[in-house]
């Protein structure tokens, strides 16, 4: 093997923070009943607050107090599981990629929002919105396309988010169909101005996903012998022989294709003062990533018995309908000639 090829096998763990005992059981029941109270608490707050302001901070903080001993006290007349130590707390660079992806995504579809007008509030719904439909969209389209043979085997392992498999068909799924709901509980917002403004929090979220990917030495791509080819020596996915055969970086290329995505995104956000034609931000995001997606998955390994049979696989003859809906988009919907609103 040429040795100038590039070896990657980080410890997918940043650092690890020993177990540590509790000074007293916290009742996991407790917390449960804490999180209710304190929801409730807050909105009263909020009722109670002046027009137009926020409740004062140190009322947060006392109201979280007082949720979190008025749960706990039921417990100790009352036998409930009970948290006795933490740890050992191991952060991965995965969860930090995925919760970076949720942080800058929200920052960018803030900003447009702001742009637009839409209230902060508006904001905060969409964001709950869109992580559960993420989080469920991408681990039933894994159970679904790529191992349901499985799953129906084992069915009380399809909630395991944290065994790994997300896929990422699913989770734009996921967000389309939670986009759709939002809208009907919105006023005075169509699907399409929405889709325009998350799209861009979608391609950053991809870029710092698929960052984790490569971290984890994960969604591999087939050998090679181009000079950017990275040997991932630890791929848990392979066998002590497989991992040290030189592999596209398929992750990195996704990751690339997610930044220029976002690049032209924003350029056609600008060139219309902010307000682009409605739809024409989803449909250019849906040709450009899934085509893309399409032509990167002749780079990477099979991820499913399917695929094996099939000249494309599993990742592509799931592009194929989304790059032709976004053309559809593109070419019926979106008048280039006008500003959105």
């Amino acid at each position: 093997m040429d040795n100038n090829y590039i070896t990657w096998g980080p410890d997918p763990v940043i650092f690890t923070i020993p177990q540590f005992e509790l000074p007293i059981p916290i009742s996991i029941f407790g917390l449960i009943l804490a999180a209710i109270l304190f929801y409730f608490g807050l909105q009263k707050l909020k009722a109670d607050a002046p027009k137009n302001e926020s409740p004062a901070e140190w009322k947060g903080w006392a109201l979280a107090i007082g949720a979190f001993i008025v749960g706990q006290l039921p417990f100790l007349l009352i036998q409930s599981p009970s948290l006795e130590n933490i740890g050992p707390i191991e952060p991965r660079w995965y969860g930090l990629m995925f919760a970076c992806a949720f942080i800058f995504g929200y920052l960018i579809t803030s900003k447009m929002y702001s742009h637009a007008g839409r209230t902060q509030q508006e904001l905060d719904r969409l964001l709950i919105y869109v992580l559960i439909a993420t989080v469920i969209g991408a681990r039933l389209g894994h159970v679904m396309f790529y191992n349901p043979d499985f799953y129906l085997r084992n069915i009380h392992l399809i909630p395991q988010v944290w065994t790994g498999g997300l896929a990422s068909h699913g989770a734009a799924i996921g967000i389309i169909i939670a986009m759709y709901l939002y809208v009907r509980k919105t006023k005075k917002m169509t699907f399409f101005w929405l889709a325009d403004r998350v799209v861009p929090g979608v391609a950053i979220g991809g870029m710092f996903i698929r960052i984790g990917n490569f971290m984890n030495s994960e969604i591999l791509g087939r050998e090679t012998d181009l000079p950017w080819a990275v040997v991932f020596e630890i791929a848990p996915s392979l066998e002590a022989a497989e991992r040290m055969i030189p592999r596209h970086p398929s992750m990195l290329y996704e990751s690339l294709l997610c930044i220029i995505v976002l690049a032209v995104l924003w350029f056609i956000y600008k060139k219309y003062q902010n307000r682009p034609p409605e739809g024409s931000l989803f449909a250019t995001f849906l040709v450009m990533l899934f085509t893309g997606r399409f032509l990167i998955e002749f780079t990477k390994l099979h991820h499913s018995e399917f695929e094996a049979s099939w000249a494309l696989n599993m990742g592509q003859w799931l592009s194929i309908p989304l790059v032709a809906y976004g053309i559809w988009v593109l070419v019926k919907q979106v008048d280039w000639s006008k500003q959105g609103k």
